[in-house]
């Protein structure tokens, strides 16, 4: 099966600079990324592996995944306009 990547330096391309300094200087920007980075691997793994899992526990893990990438974007705009 086809997985499209989720990995954080994809979906920001332009943030790479700003994520690399975010992870080390916000605890919790690092806390979050490791986070996002752990469930996208486990969301993949799942799908390219093609393992029985019920559509509501994917959906669910797809949907917290959404909601971590919001936070991490919200604290990257901030980083890059100063505040």
């Amino acid at each position: 099966m086809q997985v499209e990547h989720h990995d954080l330096h994809h979906e920001f391309p332009e943030y790479l600079e700003s994520i690399q300094a975010l992870k080390t200087a916000n605890e919790l920007f690092g806390n979050l990324y490791e986070e996002y980075e752990d469930l996208t691997k486990e969301v993949e793994r799942l799908e390219e592996e093609d393992l029985p899992v019920d559509d509501f526990t994917i959906e669910n893990m797809k949907k917290h995944r959404v909601r971590l990438k919001d936070q991490m974007y919200k604290m990257l705009r901030a980083f890059q306009n100063g505040g």
